[in-house]
């Protein structure tokens, strides 16, 4: 074989050059080019060509693709029809090779033998569907990498288990490129590992062949390959930031921050395709005796079809703005990816949610992003289809841009996600949990622009929050969160915050709204989690807990407030159930939402028949006040359905009635309500506060439940009430998205709270709310 010395100064010379983005691509074609020649010439020298009977040497690995990066090993293959003497041929192949310090992944095989490796081995049969001929007997390869091509078309999808199993253990072990400082550009996930998985998903005819979206992808991670390798001058495919500084100036992107946004789209556009590739590979079970897979109602025009989130059959998406919403709000809720024919569907069809939004898309919005882990890849499903940008045309300014800190371990889009999965945890400890949902995913969005992003933000957000339907009020809250999401932590850091003038700057600054600070606390400790490890600390979180405790005593006394006494229609509706001794009701529809109203005579219970028959009909109960009048009381209830039409009034009436009474088997028909639907896990743990009721006498107390929501919580809740002999006098209920913030009333039907009372009537609560 020629010499290895010339082998590696003709390489050297090669990597001399210099020629930017297009010499990367060069390069590689011509690094094929130099080593296709000189074991061309070693092969001849062996006596390839020659051998009787046929042999051949092959290429696999990148040399077959003819994606030859600097420093990379070579994969070849020597295939003989059990040719006498083939081990001295190979000896004579690869020992210059060795002597030459190139590094050599290699084998000696029959193609029966090759095959039956491969029939054995995934990665030798995705590398057998790169072979490509470079010496010898041509007809022999050929018929090796046509029974290679044949035997994975038929075997393919009975690996794709084990095939997803693999990608998602290198995933586990190499982060993935979107979302890492440092990316491994071969093992990560969006690398070309991943690449590799969707073209052998192909050669087997289960998905198509990668657009040029994908393409493109996947050059531009192999030209930052080439060129990191060109520079360091070894074999290297993790890209950290002062390496990322050359091969950016190289490859013409100005500096490492407009390469790492253009390595994360990507990234991500390579592990999208594959998340999606392999699922839509994985046969589906075959139903039982002819029967189709189920289809389970997960929200009005939603369904859970075999294993993920699809349209329900009447479905139709082009009248019906919210119902993209409520799809990935399914989708995170349960954890269970949404199908691609519906991510189409709605691509093609959704109407653009016209400003202001109406409640039941904000709700579903809230419902998103409190969903906890399961918003990532809801979220990412929308951003990579594009219907992400058409619900916040803002993102663009934030997508894949990588952080300026080194403390920030996501891009800001992502950040911005994973804040929001962050702040799910929190729900429980502010009195908004959709503000400060909505608040966590826009505290960054002014980033990206050459302003103060929280001024900037803060201006953005309003306008987001006005058009998304939040009232005026609600939307300036939003606003001073995104302003002033850094005043926390920067004063309880950076202040003395034992000075009384520390905190009062604060509240005047807060203009002094408790509501602003409990938010912006659980929105600090949100932010700081999703950052990066080591940023939020035990002394962060002691300092802030110092500093928003000296804002409340400062603000104390804003607390809750009782509801509405009741109005004319409500007392005639008590008068009515006085004089029946039974429940009465009266329904008033608008659209889907209706108002429901409820009487029942004094000694009667209101609350729990009310919840419990409006779970029991699939109605999501989104506020509730209960109060009680002339010998009577009445709720007013505002429900609408979760999925399909509204119940039959008179149908209502009779249930009502029958649970007032008591012979309606509520309790058990919940039970197995839950059970056929399900209830996925709360991202966050109840929470029971306790306030003194100045307004009702000194024996009765505010109970207030924060919780994730939940089929027939309400309904639980008030069962624990009455088993705790907690007369509830005024109970104000409110849902926002997927939480409950919910106001009871109470005291005890002794009339005097006891030691340890509070205790037993909390405990009750939290295991009802679990």
């Amino acid at each position: 074989m020629a010499d290895g010395g010339e082998l590696v100064k003709a390489t050297e010379r090669l990597l001399e050059g210099r020629h930017g983005r297009l010499g990367a691509s060069a390069l590689r074609a011509a690094l094929v080019d130099l080593y296709e020649f000189w074991l061309g010439r070693g092969a001849s020298a062996a006596g390839v060509d020659t051998a009787e009977p046929g042999v051949a040497l092959v290429a696999v690995g990148g040399l077959g693709r003819r994606e030859l990066v600097p420093f990379s090993d070579l994969d070849l293959l020597l295939v003989h029809n059990g040719t006498s003497g083939i081990a001295e041929i190979a000896d004579a192949l690869w020992y210059p090779l060795w002597d030459a310090k190139v590094g050599l992944d290699h084998s000696v095989r029959t193609p029966g033998e090759a095959l039956k490796v491969a029939s054995e081995d995934l990665r030798t049969a995705m590398g057998l569907l790169d072979a490509r001929h470079l010496s010898g007997d041509a007809e022999l390869t050929g018929r090796l990498v046509a029974a290679a091509r044949d035997q994975w078309r038929r075997t393919a999808r009975k690996l794709i288990p084990d095939m997803t199993a693999s990608v998602r253990q290198r995933w586990a072990r190499s982060g993935e490129i979107a979302q890492s400082a440092e990316p491994d550009l071969k093992h990560g996930r969006g690398g070309l590992r991943d690449f590799a998985v969707l073209e052998a998903l192909a050669a087997a005819q289960l998905t198509a062949r990668p657009g040029e979206e994908l393409l493109e992808a996947k050059e531009l991670l192999l030209d930052v390959r080439t060129e990191l390798r060109r520079e360091i001058r070894r074999e290297r495919d993790i890209l950290s930031a002062p390496e990322a500084e050359l091969v950016a100036a190289e490859l013409g992107f100005g500096d490492r921050f407009t390469l790492a946004r253009k390595l994360s789209g990507a990234g991500r556009t390579i592990a999208y395709a594959l998340d999606v590739a392999l699922r839509s590979t994985v046969e589906p079970p075959k139903p039982r005796f002819g029967r189709r897979p189920s289809r389970t109602p997960l929200a009005e025009g939603v369904v859970l079809h075999g294993n993920e989130v699809a349209l329900a059959r009447d479905a139709v998406p082009a009248k019906d703005p919210a119902l993209l919403l409520r799809v990935a709000a399914a989708s995170a809720r349960t954890g269970k990816p949404i199908a691609l024919g519906t991510l189409k569907a709605l691509a093609e069809s959704a109407p653009e949610l016209r400003a202001p939004w109406p409640p039941d898309a904000l709700n579903a919005l809230v419902e998103l992003l409190g969903a906890g882990e399961g918003m990532v890849d809801a979220v990412e499903s929308l951003d990579r289809t594009g219907l992400w940008a058409r619900l916040f045309p803002e993102w663009g300014a934030v997508r894949d841009l990588p952080p300026r800190s080194p403390v920030h371990q996501w891009t800001v889009d992502r950040h911005l996600v994973r804040t929001c999965v962050e702040a799910a945890k929190l729900t429980t400890t502010v009195s908004r949990p959709d503000l400060l949902l909505v608040g966590a995913l826009l505290h960054d969005i002014g980033k990206g622009r050459d302003a103060d992003h929280s001024e900037l933000g803060a201006k953005i957000s309003a306008q987001v929050a006005t058009r998304l339907g939040l009232s005026p009020a609600d939307a300036a809250t939003v606003s001073a969160m995104v302003r002033h999401h850094l005043l926390l932590p920067h004063t309880a850091t950076r202040r003395d915050i034992s000075e009384p003038a520390t905190v009062a700057r604060v509240v005047k600054t807060l203009d002094s709204d408790l509501v602003l600070v409990e938010l912006l606390h659980a929105l600090t400790q949100a932010d700081s989690l999703a950052t990066g490890p080591g940023v939020w600390t035990d002394w962060k979180a002691r300092l802030l807990a110092e500093l928003v405790t000296g804002c409340e005593e400062v603000l104390r006394g804003k607390g809750f407030t009782a509801p509405e006494p009741m109005d004319d229609e409500q007392r005639e509706l008590v008068a009515q159930a006085v004089a029946s001794g039974t429940g009465e009701i009266r329904i008033r529809a608008h659209g889907k939402v209706v108002t429901v109203l409820l009487a029942v005579p004094a000694r009667a219970e209101l609350l729990a028949p009310a919840a419990g028959v409006l779970a029991l009909n699939s109605m999501e109960v989104h506020s509730a006040v209960l109060r009680g009048h002339d010998g009577g009381r009445a709720g007013v209830f505002t429900a609408s359905p979760k999925f399909g039409s509204l119940p039959d009034a008179t149908l209502l009436r009779e249930q009502f009635a029958r649970a007032v009474a008591g012979t309606l088997p509520l309790t058990q028909r919940l039970a197995a309500k839950e059970r056929d639907y399900g209830s996925p896990d709360a991202p966050v743990a109840p929470k029971v506060l306790w306030f003194d009721d100045e307004t009702s006498g000194p024996d009765t107390v505010v109970l207030e439940l924060r919780a994730a929501d939940r089929i027939g919580l309400l309904f639980r809740v008030a069962g624990a009430l009455r088993r705790c002999d907690a007369e509830v006098r005024w109970a104000k209920v409110s849902t926002l998205g997927g939480a409950v913030v919910d106001s009871f009333a109470v005291t005890p039907r002794s009339g005097r709270i006891e030691p340890g009372w509070r205790r037993e009537v909390e405990q009750a609560i939290l295991a009802a709310a679990s």
